[in-house]
């Protein structure tokens, strides 16, 4: 008998997320917006996360998709064994073009012989989101080069 191969962790939707989640699975990014600060802000929660608002004057706006790469990390030996079968990868935070900063993975670089191009990755690189389907209830945001 053989095991399936470990999954990695996904989130889990909850009644602040569930949108957001939903809005996801139709390739489309969302993100929560405070009208009494005037920011937007991800991760999605009802209540302003800014020190200075926690305000609850917020809605929901639809995102452009496209920023800018903050940072990233090239990883080359997967944390879990979930995570082994999928190295090379990049983890990534990318900054909005509406402000917010979104923990991401970079997708779609060139490798070369395993490795990745140093020049194909830099910070400050034009990115716009793509969908990957998990499964029947999540899609992930991921981001490319624009």
């Amino acid at each position: 008998m053989t095991q399936a191969a470990p999954q990695i962790p996904l989130p889990a939707p909850q009644p602040e997320s569930d949108f957001y989640w939903e809005k996801c699975k139709e390739g489309e990014l969302w993100l929560r917006y405070c009208a009494m600060c005037d920011r937007s802000y991800f991760y999605p929660r009802d209540i302003c996360p800014f020190p200075d608002c926690f305000s609850r004057d917020t809605e929901w706006i639809q995102a452009s998709g496209r920023g800018t790469l903050h940072t990233f990390a090239i990883v080359h030996r997967g944390p879990t064994p979930a995570f082994r079968d999928k190295v090379p990868y990049i983890t990534a935070v990318v900054e909005l073009e509406e402000g917010p900063m979104i923990p991401t993975w970079l997708v779609g670089i060139e490798f070369g012989e395993g490795e990745i191009r140093p020049d194909s990755v830099q910070c400050g690189m034009a990115v716009e989101v793509v969908f990957e389907e998990i499964d029947e209830n999540i899609s992930l945001p991921m981001f490319r080069a624009a």
